[in-house]
């Protein structure tokens, strides 16, 4: 009779469960590196007892260099700041920066209180009105008071987010007909080489008097102020998503599109089933350019048109020329670079979503 070691069993069931441990490590280990946490992977991997040393050195390199060089940039900027005096006095350092922005925070807060106050002074008035029999005379009044730094954020948001989404409804279907037809591109090109190059501060008057003109009353959805920005980032993000869009149709293998007559496949059938999932790649590397340059010009016309969002904050801080501006426009700038960042990391997380659909 044959005598089963129980330990010989335990051992294999712990490298079984092992075993399903590191397998949803490598299909979460896409999405650490998506969302910007790819250090997360060797962490869980030397836990689960995979060469820690190995894992270590996976950790360093992930986790540890690029800490170490942020706190390298922040100990000289502490040490050089000081020694660079301005107009407005000198360079503030991280502490300063990072008091301002909770100055920011704190006024933000007083702020929302303060709308908070107005809104329940007004609804009770218009219910005591109501309760008088006179409610003819309840009125939905608007609070006026100034934005907040974090409403400012969420306005430029809005706004570039808006101009891409139409500049990626233009150019995505105009790079598929450049891609799939040599006369389209021929006379797609021309004014792509034209106006690709054109700076945001040369579209935004035209922009501005184009807006005006057709957008009279301003009583809209939309003010005439969110247009104008949003157009602006229309006519300057479509280029890198039309021409990257263009690109991968037209590298499609053209055995591909062979397939694609043979089986009598319609317009539709062969963009959606075919054209597109194989250019999916290009079509997003150009769709994180197009988001890219949006939000880079975005800041540039806020600040000249001195629209609502985050390029006004910075602009009106630089005329205001406080002692507590410098600091604020510090703040702004890193807020605009987190910002880009997370927006691309957004577009990032969405091409590794669509194109391992497209592969299913």
């Amino acid at each position: 009779m044959t005598v089963v070691d129980p330990d010989h069993i335990e051992a294999q069931h712990r490298e079984a469960r092992r075993a399903v441990w590191f397998t949803r490590i490598n299909k979460a280990d896409a999405w650490f590196s998506v969302l910007g946490l790819a250090w997360v992977t060797p962490m869980l991997k030397a836990a689960a007892g995979d060469n820690p040393r190995a894992q270590g050195k996976e950790i360093w390199r992930l986790l540890g260099v690029p800490v170490l060089s942020i706190v390298v940039f922040l100990m000289l900027w502490s040490a050089l700041a000081p020694k660079v005096v301005t107009s407005l006095g000198a360079i503030p350092g991280p502490v300063a920066v990072w008091d301002e922005a909770k100055g920011l925070h704190a006024d933000a807060v007083s702020k929302w209180d303060k709308q908070a106050t107005f809104e329940e002074r007004l609804d009770q008035r218009n219910q005591r009105l109501i309760d008088a029999g006179r409610g003819d005379e309840v009125k939905e009044i608007a609070y006026t008071g100034s934005p907040t730094y974090y409403g400012q954020i969420w306005t430029s948001i809005k706004t570039v987010f808006f101009g891409f989404l139409i500049a990626s409804t233009i150019a995505i279907p105009l790079g598929i007909a450049a891609g799939l037809s040599p006369t389209a591109n021929a006379a797609l090109n021309p004014l792509i080489q034209i106006f690709k190059p054109v700076s945001p501060l040369a579209w935004l008057p035209i922009v501005t008097m184009v807006v005006s003109a057709v957008y009279a009353t301003n009583d809209g959805f939309f003010s005439k102020s969110f247009l104008v920005s949003a157009i602006t980032v229309t006519l300057c993000s479509l280029w890198p998503t039309l021409i990257n869009t263009a690109l991968g149709v037209a590298s499609i293998d053209r055995d591909l599109i062979s397939v694609s007559r043979v089986l009598k496949m319609g317009p539709y059938a062969k963009i959606t089933k075919l054209v597109l999932p194989s250019a999916l790649p290009l079509i997003f590397t150009g769709l994180r350019l197009s988001l890219g340059v949006g939000w880079m010009v975005l800041i540039a016309a806020e600040m000249l048109a001195q629209n609502p969002g985050l390029g006004k904050f910075v602009w009106d801080e630089f005329q205001n020329g406080s002692s507590q501006s410098l600091a604020r426009i510090i703040v702004a700038v890193l807020t605009i670079g987190i910002i880009g960042f997370l927006l691309d990391r957004v577009m990032f997380a969405l091409q590794s979503f669509f194109t391992f659909s497209a592969q299913r």
